[in-house]
């Protein structure tokens, strides 16, 4: 599997189980994991080395996901970023600067599928709903 220089994958979630579940998921895929349970904390680690992907809620605990998204473009242009989202009018790809939309509850595969395609320099459609 071919990688961008940096290993790792940022979990940006509120949510502690959501952040663990894709930790020990995406670890069993070989990947390094960074979690952020806040805007600040994402942004204390995008401070150091890129990512090479991104996962990032909608909703991080009263803070905007999408928001931040446009600041993760502003500063971090090549970094691909899927968004994580629980709510029924969830965002789609032409309504956000996301390479991807997942859909909570997710499946393992589609996390891992995800990753993987994104890391690869992929954009990934969202299924209709």
């Amino acid at each position: 599997m071919e990688r961008r220089a940096a290993q790792y994958v940022l979990v940006v979630d509120d949510d502690p189980s959501i952040r663990l579940l894709c930790r020990i998921n995406l670890q069993l895929e070989g990947w390094s994991v960074h979690e952020a349970a806040s805007l600040e904390e994402a942004r204390r680690e995008l401070s150091t080395e890129p990512p090479a992907v991104v996962l990032l809620d909608v909703h991080v605990g009263l803070e905007s996901g999408v928001q931040f998204l446009n600041e993760l473009r502003r500063d971090h242009p090549g970094v691909p970023v899927a968004m994580l989202t629980g709510s029924v009018e969830h965002p789609t790809i032409g309504e956000v600067a996301a390479e991807a939309v997942i859909s909570k509850p997710f499946t393992l595969e589609q996390l891992s599928q995800t990753v993987r395609v994104l890391a690869a320099g992929g954009r990934v459609e969202s299924p209709p709903s």
